[in-house]
């Protein structure tokens, strides 16, 4: 794979001001959500003629699709290309395709906030959806597409123009403190309950600087707060029931456990996964030791036989069912593509970010969503329709939780 990156290469009368608003966009964005914290996008900067025409042709397509104008001269805009990048995404489970789609999405909704913020507005996208050609060379492979320094290993998802704005969108440091501010916690909540009113906003807010909202005709993304006692528990009884099928499950497990860093100074090298405090709050050195035993791969195959993993299940379902709330997003298509998947994520970013300035915090359950027959009985159970694709309890925090580490742009972002 190719290592440029806008910071090691960039034109020098290509977007200056652009470039710099990348870098800052993408320190921001870096805080984005993802499972395992595997961020497992890329973003490619389109500045080689080949990228740029493709990118404007693509984009001309869907304007003309639109009746859209475009405003801007070609050499006033910039493109980016959002990509799923296929060495950091999690395989180990047919679910985890959704949750790698929704995690690109967040982090391009976050990114092109901060973008915003600085002057540069998303005003087209394109979602890619390639189909493999039978025989023969790929039309459209993404290095024909784009050129021979896209990654091999990157997937595109969508492209989007950027047109210089009068004003910025926001205030950019409020942006970066919330993003910042922003990460699971897996302890306890408060008991309290949520402000109704709060949850009403939560539940209806969609940023009007989202170039990912849906258009006509799209998936929509439904909003729906499980408060009712009754809900809850049906919650955290499918979590005790099933929330032991990722500890038992050999590869999804063994996945998972690759993401535990050791310490922070390992976390800090690999900037992905997470440390044991993380996962689990502050520990002491023989507690730590211990949990560093019993969740490796070796144990738990072991531990397993004598019902380790449920013991485990039932812990994370009595937290569900002791926190004030829980949170269900699903799309109202049952066979969302990958466009609407992204633009979910999208919308998980932007719920994500009020709860954080509502001072509320987030701990996905994905474990009731990555096998069919459990997540059609908690859509079932809730009402739901569609596909729901993010579910996790939300309250208030009782202890602090560490940001975990990230990944530098350079390692995620490439000229193209």
């Amino acid at each position: 794979m190719t290592s440029t990156s806008p910071s090691q290469s960039t034109p020098a009368n290509r977007g200056v001001a652009f470039q710099d608003a990348l870098q800052v966009a993408a320190g921001i964005a870096a805080y984005s959500p993802s499972s395992h914290n595997c961020q497992p996008w890329g973003v490619g900067w389109a500045t080689g003629a080949a990228a740029r025409h493709s990118a404007a042709a693509l984009l001309a397509e869907t304007a003309e699709q639109n009746g859209a104008d475009y405003g801007a001269t070609q050499d006033e805009v910039e493109y980016l290309v959002l990509a799923l990048d296929h060495e950091r995404q999690l395989t180990a489970l047919a679910s985890h395709r959704v949750e790698m789609l929704v995690s690109c999405g967040a982090y391009g909704e976050i990114l092109l906030r901060a973008l915003a913020a600085q002057g540069w507005r998303a005003d087209r996208v394109h979602f890619v959806a390639p189909t493999p050609a039978a025989h023969g060379p790929k039309d459209d492979d993404p290095g024909r597409i784009f050129g021979g320094r896209w990654p091999s290993a990157w997937v595109p998802l969508c492209v989007v123009r950027l047109s210089p704005a009068h004003t910025p969108s926001s205030d950019l440091a409020e942006l970066r403190d919330t993003v910042r501010a922003r990460h699971t916690n897996r302890g306890p909540y408060r008991p309290g309950r949520i402000d109704p009113a709060v949850l009403a906003g939560l539940s209806t807010s969609r940023s009007a600087l989202s170039l990912f909202r849906a258009a006509p005709g799209d998936s929509e993304v439904t909003v729906r707060h499980v408060v009712a006692d009754a809900e809850r528990a049906a919650v955290a009884g499918l979590v005790s029931r099933h929330g032991g099928r990722d500890f038992s499950h050999r590869a999804a497990w063994r996945e998972t456990h690759s993401f535990i860093r050791r310490d922070d100074a390992d976390a800090e090298s690999s900037g992905d996964g997470f440390t044991l405090g993380q996962l689990f709050g502050p520990l002491s050195w023989p507690r730590r030791f211990g949990m560093r035993i019993a969740l490796a791969p070796a144990t738990m195959r072991i531990l397993r036989h004598v019902g380790y993993h449920r013991i485990l299940a039932r812990q994370l379902a009595a937290m569900v069912r002791r926190s004030p709330a829980a949170v269900a997003l699903c799309l109202d298509d049952e066979a969302p593509g990958a466009g609407s998947v992204v633009r979910g994520g999208a919308v998980l970013a932007d719920y994500w970010l009020g709860a954080t300035r509502a001072g509320l915090v987030l701990h996905p359950v994905s474990v009731i969503l990555q096998h069919d027959d459990v997540r059609a009985e908690l859509e079932q159970r809730l009402g739901l329709s569609g596909r729901a694709f993010f579910v996790s309890r939300l309250g208030r925090a009782v202890t602090e939780f560490p940001p975990s580490r990230r990944l530098t742009a350079s390692r995620v972002q490439r000229l193209v």
